[in-house]
């Protein structure tokens, strides 16, 4: 059987006028005249069957199908009202879930910031955090399990189907074990760790960041001899403090506390590497535009972050 449609305006109608029990203040409160507040309710008297209000000279009162009516008709204006706002809320962004992935090495640098600021412009959107690196963000972006992907190093011109904008630069340091003889030097050249062995991440998981520091290494005039490979930064330091190499690292891991890691600065200025934000371009998302405008208007300053571990 077919379900009635719902009388939505002669309800609104009817609640008015069962709240104010007269004609004239009911239509003034809906803004209509008396007439049509009349038509709304007879219409309404016509769907249930049943007279809704008793009207006698100067005395308006709800009849027991009026007074039955009135919680439901007050629960379903009250449901209505707040789909509405949820919808609205939905469609300007206010509301929602949005997925993240991110780069470990920017959980305590880029990230927390970035959270910090669209978190406190939207504090109704759940937000859904997962650490990835650059690979696995990138193939989560195209299979529409992340909306966000914050990485080292995205590619340049192979994805078309992704947006990237450069959330932050930062300059390359050396890793070296505290015993490594240029532990002892403020600054160094590539060119110097020729003859040390390295560890590096596997290109599988970050192939632009790593190809950035194999082309510093040939730049320099060398081929790295790479022993050890770790997805971490946290475990590249670890290595690296246990003598089995040193790295090439962005700046930020630093922040790595080891007792016997030390990190050099590169001279003369070596190439930045790129942190950016990579979204599908198809995504017409009020929640993922809205974390754009986030970034634009408060860009993520590095000297703000603190910590470092991961690709």
């Amino acid at each position: 059987m077919e379900r009635p449609e719902l009388p939505l305006p002669q309800l609104h109608a009817f609640v008015v006028l069962a709240e104010e029990l007269h004609f004239g203040r009911a239509a003034a409160r809906l803004g209509i005249a008396q007439p049509p507040l009349s038509q709304q309710i007879r219409r309404l008297e016509d769907k249930v069957g049943h007279a809704l209000f008793s009207r006698e000279p100067g005395r308006v009162t709800l009849t027991p199908a009026g007074r039955e009516l009135l919680p439901a008709a007050r629960r379903i204006l009250a449901h209505l009202a707040d789909a509405l706002a949820a919808a609205r809320a939905a469609g300007s962004g206010r509301v929602g879930h949005l997925r993240i992935g991110f780069a470990a090495s920017l959980a305590p640098t880029v990230l927390p910031g970035l959270l910090r600021t669209f978190h406190e412009r939207f504090p109704d959107v759940r937000l859904h955090i997962r650490e990835m690196t650059t690979t696995p963000q990138l193939a989560a972006l195209h299979d529409r399990s992340i909306d966000i992907g914050l990485m080292r190093e995205p590619p340049t011109d192979d994805e078309p189907r992704l947006g990237f904008r450069t959330v932050l630069t930062e300059p390359f340091v050396a890793v070296l074990p505290r015993t490594h003889p240029l532990a002892t030097r403020r600054t160094l050249r590539v060119a110097q760790l020729a003859d040390s062995p390295f560890v590096l991440l596997p290109r599988h998981v970050g192939p632009h960041l790593h190809d950035r520091i194999i082309d510093l290494c040939t730049t320099a005039g060398f081929t790295p001899h790479v022993v050890q490979h770790a997805v971490e930064w946290q475990t590249v330091c670890a290595l690296v403090e246990a003598g089995l190499g040193v790295s090439l690292a962005p700046a930020s891991i630093r922040r790595i506390r080891l007792q016997g890691v030390t990190f050099r600065t590169i001279d003369p200025d070596a190439p930045h590497t790129r942190v950016a934000i990579a979204w599908r371009t198809d995504d017409r998302s009020p929640l993922v535009g809205n974390l754009l405008k986030a970034i634009d208007q408060d860009p993520p300053n590095s000297s703000r972050r603190t910590g470092c571990q991961g690709l």
